[in-house]
């Protein structure tokens, strides 16, 4: 049954998430500093402290072409790893663009059309989220304009076709059509590129166009909230409650949509689940990165956010993951992850596409480059049951098919993937930048 609120962590949680702060004043700020980017609607949904928002009725009816998502025993990778394991996967490949991010660009699509924006702007690392967009924007009648991570873009061409499919403009970020991306080329013309400048791109663009806003696919508390219906659907879905939930981490919404409502019967005392996320080991912002307010961009144009960051100015390596190369992870769940209520654990690229195949051969279903990460970490505890004959049930996040990725599995099966080993030197180097 698909689930019609979206539930708010922040009620539940010990102690309040740290503000979000301007950075000339380093004061708090209010709705006014957000309105240039954000409806209103948005904005209230932010700061709420509300443990449920209704979800509108506009919004629903769009959930209802992909909602609910199937939740699916994965019983052919446990007998094929011959685990006394259960594991089971929420899988939100079925939505209209492949993944778990149509939950909130649809609601974010309809609260700016429902405000008379004509133009929405964001960026895309994978491609997943600029789908999704692209996807929403087609539904309420909106402009799209979209500006894709250079590595991405050369990687993944379908993706952008599928934008384009639903009507958005693409752009190849770093751009020259904006400030922050002319910048980035001429320091860099071969810049792969990165979230956080593409981030600048399309901030700058909607803070100068005045019918325009901007629309973010994680990292804000919002994005967050919207996600949680994921979680909710599985509560109502699975036979058993899981003793282990796992989840890949980039910027952070599938992992907390995915696990927060569990988590807010842990701490209402009624299930003892154990939460992990699992990041690249190429960009590691929860085990090497440091809790800091830091920049949500490159270029410096956001408010100052307390996250777990590599620093702002950090560019990732070319990873196919390119939905988990984000310099920071979202300030709420970096708090929850301050208060020691999940785990975080990394893998190497070459261990996830192993992973994202034995899937793909057992279960049948393709996944993408970002969910590989959870899947090796759901196969490895699964390994580890076996050594032990604990009979654990293990709940993961099937956030998106690899459908448009099969040029980084043909990469893979030819052995042309490489890990990367990210020196500790180019970490404290990007950490000097930090906002004093």
């Amino acid at each position: 049954m698909m689930t019609s609120n979206w539930y708010n962590i922040v009620p539940d949680l010990p102690a309040p998430p740290p503000p979000p702060l301007h950075p000339a004043t380093r004061q708090p700020i209010g709705p006014d500093d957000l309105a240039p980017l954000f409806p209103m609607e948005l904005i209230g949904q932010e700061v709420s402290t509300e443990r449920y928002i209704p979800i509108p009725q506009e919004v629903l009816d769009v959930y209802r072409l992909w909602r609910p998502t199937p939740l699916i025993r994965a019983h052919r990778l446990e007998k094929a790893l011959g685990t006394p394991a259960r594991i089971y996967y929420k899988y939100e490949g079925v939505s209209p663009a492949g993944s778990h991010k149509p939950n909130t660009a649809v609601p974010q699509a309809y609260y700016n059309a429902k405000e008379g924006v004509r133009l929405l702007t964001t960026e895309t690392g994978a491609g997943q989220w600029g789908s999704a967009l692209a996807f929403a924007c087609a539904q309420f009648g909106l402009e799209c304009q979209i500006w894709m991570v250079r590595a991405s873009y050369d990687q993944k061409p379908y993706r952008r076709s599928l934008m384009r499919v639903y009507g958005a403009t693409v752009h190849a970020s770093p751009s020259p059509i904006t400030g922050a991306g002319s910048k980035a080329l001429a320091d860099d013309p071969d810049s792969p590129g990165s979230l956080g400048m593409a981030i600048s791109e399309a901030v700058e663009v909607a803070a100068a166009t005045p019918d325009a806003r901007y629309a973010l696919g994680s990292v804000l508390n919002h994005v967050l909230m919207h996600q949680t219906v994921i979680g909710e659907e599985a509560l109502a879905q699975l036979p058993e409650m899981p003793d282990l939930v796992i989840g890949c981490t980039g910027g952070g919404s599938n992992f907390a949509g995915l696990a927060f409502p569990f988590l807010r019967d842990k701490l209402a005392g009624k299930i003892k689940t154990v939460f992990r996320a699992v990041e690249p080991a190429a960009c590691p912002s929860f085990t090497r990165g440091v809790y800091a307010y830091d920049f949500g961009d490159t270029a410096g144009l956001t408010p100052l956010l307390k996250m777990h960051t590599l620093g702002h100015s950090f560019v990732p390596d070319p990873i196919h993951a390119g939905g988990l190369r984000y310099h920071g992870m979202a300030p709420l769940l970096s708090h929850v992850y301050e208060l020691g209520l999940f785990e975080a654990v990394t893998r190497s690229q070459r261990e996830c596409f192993e992973a994202g195949i034995r899937f793909a051969r057992t279960e049948g279903i393709v996944p993408a480059p970002e969910p590989t990460h959870a899947l090796a970490e759901t196969i490895a505890e699964a390994l580890r049951c076996k050594e032990s004959g604990e009979e654990k049930v293990i709940l993961t996040a099937l956030c998106g098919h690899g459908h448009f990725d099969m040029g980084a599995y043909d990469r893979h099966l030819a052995g042309q993937l490489e890990d990367y080993t990210l020196p500790q030197e180019r970490i404290e180097q990007a950490l000097t930048e930090l906002p004093g």
